[in-house]
């Protein structure tokens, strides 16, 4: 149920925070609403998701972003009237799970709440399931972890599911439609050049190993450097 999502709203702008808040409020969701990046970083939190506009008066959104980001996992979607393609992508490098350009529909900012939430919420495991410590690299859909050679990878909402689902069919090529279509969901329609972000800040994590090729004019697939080297833990 999304009514326990406790949302963060960063809006200076009243007349778009007030209904907004209002809106979301009678959507069943806790919201807190502040109207400066100072405020944004000191509210008390534990939150979990933040809607965060770029234009505030006192610190400039990309850099809330970082700082949220540098401090935490919450998610973030960014709410920019910017259509710039490149200031998107960097905010996505910076940390940013979404983002939605103004003005926007409010079910579909809904919509991006839910499939957000989705995908940065860990699965619970089985009751009794034995653990499980395989070699190689391990994504683990149930707590939605990832280690390689036993230490942990710190990834990203977007990244974590990138790699699940390459890995689920590790060998298969993926096009970027697909991709795009899966990881960022029927509602995705910004810049295809966030593929490519994501893949290779994964591809850094996944250190030396070439785990993923790209194929040109077509998208990515998902290569273990050696058999057995991949394991993945819970369903799709």
């Amino acid at each position: 149920m999304h009514a326990s999502t406790r949302l963060l709203v960063v809006e200076d702008d009243a007349s778009i925070g007030e209904p907004l808040v209002e809106a979301l409020g009678r959507e069943g969701f806790p919201v807190t609403w502040v109207t400066t990046g100072a405020d944004a970083l000191a509210a008390p939190g534990p939150f979990d998701l933040v809607l965060l506009d770029l234009g505030l008066p006192d610190l400039d959104g990309s850099e809330v972003c970082r700082r949220l980001r540098s401090a935490s996992s919450v998610p973030i979607i960014v709410l920019t009237a910017r259509d710039d393609e490149v200031e998107r992508v960097l905010l996505l490098e910076m940390g940013a799970d979404d983002y939605v350009l103004k003005p926007f529909g409010f079910r579909e900012l809904v919509a991006r709440i839910r499939a957000v939430r989705r995908r940065s919420t860990p699965q619970a495991p089985s009751p009794g399931a034995p653990p499980v410590e395989p070699e190689g690299l391990v994504v683990d859909r149930r707590s939605r972890r990832v280690r390689l050679a036993g230490a942990e990878v710190d990834l990203t909402p977007k990244e974590f599911d990138l790699l699940a689902l390459l890995a689920d069919e590790p060998g298969r090529a993926f096009s970027r439609e697909q991709i795009l279509h899966e990881v960022w969901d029927e509602h995705w329609w910004g810049p295809t050049k966030t593929l490519d972000v994501h893949v290779s800040s994964l591809r850094k994590k996944l250190g030396p190993d070439p785990w993923i090729s790209t194929l040109r004019g077509v998208g990515y697939r998902l290569d273990p450097p050696t058999a057995g080297a991949l394991t993945v833990i819970g369903e799709p």
